[in-house]
């Protein structure tokens, strides 16, 4: 048997808490329906592609004055793309509620993500394996993957296998790609009649699956509070030893949401937000010159050191950067079948190629930057061929631009101090922690309310519990259409249905708290350090949830 860590033990004895509605079992539920829905953009197209799930309405559950009995079903659950804190919970809630609905329903977990249904590798749980994982972090009880699931063979292959296995509802456990594949299963199956439901549930620690009925992706408040955790680390260090700057990349490509939301928290000296740079146009020197302009200032006071935090994705939003890499994803097939760049016998060889071939203005930006930054750009692509920006380290490419930017100005007299870099990512150290009390309660939710969608006979539905800053016995459980979420994007040259990320609000009450504090935490050293996450004590302690879901919530209040 493997040994445990009493943190492990203890933690397998939590309780998650429940919504007051589905504390008495989903046979006690009844639903209630909304107006009907559309979709956040393109709504003729959107409707025209899912004309049987779209406008549906959205619902929210309540305890029932008469209860009723359930017929035993069969649900399958895959759990979808990057690991996120809770998704065990999420199983766990799913297979609890399916279980006290019925104890002959089955539960059967597919293997390696979306793969596993195509292929059709799967376990059945029962008590004794679910109960292995209750409150733990990552997705090994059956594993993830990045398969998509979009075409004709694809869907065929899932229902021959939900056939055999006598399923009747599938649970797809992911994030905005994820969900928008289970978008298109659901439809699939309702216009074939399979007699299948499908429904989502929403995972990722970037934060950018959210929206009115969605409040916070799960994941995303156990990973803050991780990487926040460990900055704070890092500004002791850098406050005891007065040497070094520390340069730190936080996980979230496409959104800035896991960068703003660990500075709020650890109040950085430098914070750089991807959607602000995009927004004000700023060009990669510009961003030197306000990242030196710091810098030197601190140095004036006597202070050689600092924190900065910069997102993941930053390098994308930087205008000429953003333009240089989309002209590289463009080139780079015929590059790939390009005899002179394959043989090429030297890493400058493979350069002047591809400045050649980029137009002259992307050239030039690629030209000027440092050797291993080129190199990075020219590794292998993502699944969908293009440059694989999380590789990409920024945080390095920073580093040295400031320090020849810091050379120049010594030279001028205008710096005085010294310059010592360090540099970090965080990303993998908070996708499979152990889930804080907030998300192993906000996942379990999620996967019992998943189960309360599916025995009210929905289909192409997000799990979805909201008024979540209040206690857990105050929050609704409900569901929203998958469709609600989505619009139409270019993805590998064609107009596709996705669900849209939700970006930083630079209006929004989040970013606000930053921008009012920049200048002082920037100069003055004003880092707090909130320590590792806290599972036992108050609930004042435990159970606090992150600053965004504070800061948006007091918004809505203050709205209505």
């Amino acid at each position: 048997m493997t040994k445990l860590s009493p943190l492990q033990i203890e933690r397998l004895k939590y309780e998650p808490k429940l919504p007051q509605s589905l504390q008495h079992g989903i046979n006690s539920l009844e639903m209630i329906e909304g107006a009907p829905t559309e979709s956040v953009g393109d709504q003729e197209d959107i409707k025209n592609l899912f004309p049987n799930t779209y406008g549906k309405p959205y619902v929210t559950f309540n305890v029932s004055s008469s209860s009723k009995s359930s017929e035993a079903v069969n649900v399958g659950v895959i759990l979808s793309g990057g690991q996120a804190p809770g998704g065990h919970n999420v199983i766990a809630g799913l297979y609890d509620a399916l279980k006290s609905a019925n104890q002959n329903s089955k539960l059967y977990g597919f293997l390696g993500g979306p793969s596993g249904i195509i292929d059709g590798k799967y376990v059945e749980f029962d008590d004794e394996f679910i109960n292995a994982y209750r409150n733990t972090g990552g997705f090994d009880i059956i594993g993830s993957g990045r398969t998509k699931l979009e075409t004709e063979e694809q869907f065929q292959k899932s229902l021959a296998v939900c056939k055999k296995l006598n399923i009747s509802a599938v649970v797809i456990i992911g994030g905005d790609d994820s969900n928008t594949n289970a978008a298109m299963l659901a439809e699939w199956f309702i216009k074939n009649d399979a007699g299948i439901q499908v429904i989502g549930c929403p995972k990722t620690i970037d934060g950018d699956l959210k929206n009115e009925q969605i409040e916070i992706s799960f994941g995303f408040d156990t990973a803050t509070k991780t990487y926040a955790e460990l900055i704070g680390n890092i500004e002791r260090d850098a406050n005891s030893a007065k040497k070094y700057w520390h340069f730190i990349k936080i996980m979230g490509r496409s959104a800035s949401h896991v960068a703003l939301e660990a500075s709020l928290q650890t109040q950085p000296n430098i914070t750089l937000i991807s959607e602000e740079v995009q927004q004000k146009k700023m060009s990669l020197a510009s961003i030197i010159d306000y990242m030196a302009d710091i810098i030197v200032k601190r140095a004036n006071a006597g202070k050689n050191f600092g924190i900065a935090v910069i997102p993941e994705g930053l390098i994308e939003f930087i205008p000429e950067m953003g333009s240089m890499i989309a002209n590289l994803n463009d080139i780079m097939p015929s590059l790939e079948n390009d005899s002179a760049f394959v043989n090429a016998t030297t890493i400058r060889e493979k350069f002047d190629i591809v400045e050649n071939r980029l137009d002259s203005a992307n050239a030039s930006v690629y030209s000027s930057l440092p050797t291993l930054i080129k190199e990075q750009l020219l590794a292998d692509r993502d699944p969908h061929g293009n440059v694989q920006v999380s590789k990409i380290e920024t945080e390095k490419l920073l580093i040295e631009m400031l320090a020849n930017k810091l050379d120049d100005l010594k030279l001028q007299g205008d710096f005085i101090g010294k310059f010592s870099a360090q540099s970090h990512f965080f990303g993998y150290e908070g996708r499979c922690a152990f889930p804080s009390n907030f998300d192993a309660d906000y996942c379990y939710s999620l996967g019992y309310n998943a189960f309360a969608l599916i025995s009210n006979g929905l289909s192409g539905y997000l799990s979805s519990i909201k008024n979540l800053t209040k206690p857990a016995s105050e929050w609704v459980a409900g569901g929203v259409p998958l469709t609600m979420m989505m619009n139409m994007e270019r993805r590998n040259n064609k107009m596709k249905p996705v669900i849209k990320k939700a970006l930083v609000e630079l209006d929004g009450p989040v970013f606000k708290k930053l921008a009012d504090n920049r200048e002082d935490w920037a100069l003055n050293d004003r880092y707090l350090f909130p320590g590792a996450i806290q599972y036992f004590g108050p609930s004042s302690v435990c159970d606090i949830t992150t600053v965004t879901l504070q800061l948006e919530q007091e918004r809505e209040l203050a709205s209505v």
